[in-house]
């Protein structure tokens, strides 16, 4: 198989890689050149200096995967590949993205006759060695097309990639699936704090993840990593107690809402996070005067 691949950054340059040492064909574009060249150099990927020199690298049906931030950097890659594809190609939005924009465009570039593959991508920095879970929708023939490559980014042939349903849905799975993880960081954050709080036991916070890694209910990939990360430090004095959200668990909430669905944990979660990356704490410092209205209650001064 040979397909085009656009945003090489650090997952895109990983999946190419992957793709590369399995036996898929690649010709890669990135806005900087660098990682380009490198690839070349490292896994015998084709750069290409453009989006349109990468289409003109390809045979139909051409089969090009996006890797780019949600938004209009997406968008506007996407509109230029509409103008340069033909109809039978596939273009395939493996980054994060809102599914009601994965509909609209699979929608829009149906018009063209170019069929189009939502990728839920997960499995971050580890996918290299790993391989990447893959949560894909689309057509039937889109999906067949694709395959081959699914089969080596997965993590087996097998096992690791689906396809879910129709376009969009790739990318609602992928949604849904972020959100729980925020629930699960959250409750494991909280649960380690709890212990850490227990002053007069003296608990080795890096004794326990790793105990809990071993016939617990709770052991997951999850703690395996925050169990690696308290081995090395517990104190975490020089991280910033703030922590980002990057789309996906609104667009969960915001879905929950609009279907009516409790979503509670996860909801919490992404308000903590709301609440972590708060400098102003406004809504505190307002809290703190109500309850000395009332109350008589002092204030702590700055």
């Amino acid at each position: 198989m040979r397909m085009g691949m656009i945003g090489l950054g650090r997952m895109g340059a990983n999946m190419a890689r992957r793709l590369r040492r399995g036996g898929i064909e690649v010709v890669g574009y990135n806005r900087s050149p660098e990682i380009v060249q490198t690839l070349a150099r490292e896994e015998g990927l084709e750069p290409a200096d453009s989006v349109e020199d990468l289409v003109g690298r390809l045979s139909a049906p051409r089969v090009v995967w996006v890797m780019l931030p949600a938004g209009e950097v997406t968008e506007s890659h996407l509109v230029r590949l509409r103008e340069l594809l033909d109809a039978g190609d596939l273009v395939v939005d493996g980054g994060n993205a809102n599914y009601h924009d994965s509909e609209r465009r699979g929608a829009w570039l149906g018009e063209a006759g170019i069929e189009f593959v939502d990728a839920g991508t997960s499995g971050g920095i580890w996918g290299l060695d790993n391989g990447y879970c893959l949560m894909v929708g689309g057509s039937d023939a889109a999906v067949s097309l694709l395959e081959p490559a699914l089969r080596v980014l997965a993590p087996a042939p097998d096992r690791g990639w689906a396809h879910v349903g129709p376009i969009g849905s790739g990318h609602f799975t992928k949604m849904v699936h972020n959100g729980i993880e925020y629930g699960m960081m959250q409750a494991l954050a909280e649960g380690l704090a709890l212990l850490r709080g227990k002053d007069e036991y003296g608990l080795d916070l890096a004794q326990i993840s790793e105990l809990w890694r071993h016939g617990s209910v709770v052991r997951s990939w999850l703690l395996d990593l925050t169990a690696e990360a308290l081995a090395e430090d517990q104190e975490l004095a020089d991280v910033a107690p703030v922590v980002a959200d990057s789309g996906e668990g609104r667009w969960t909430a915001v879905e929950a809402i609009d279907q009516g669905v409790a979503l509670p944990v996860i909801s919490m979660a992404l308000a903590m996070r709301f609440a972590s990356q708060d400098q102003e704490g406004y809504a505190n410092r307002l809290l703190a005067m109500m309850r000395k209205a009332f109350g008589g209650h002092g204030i702590v001064r700055r």
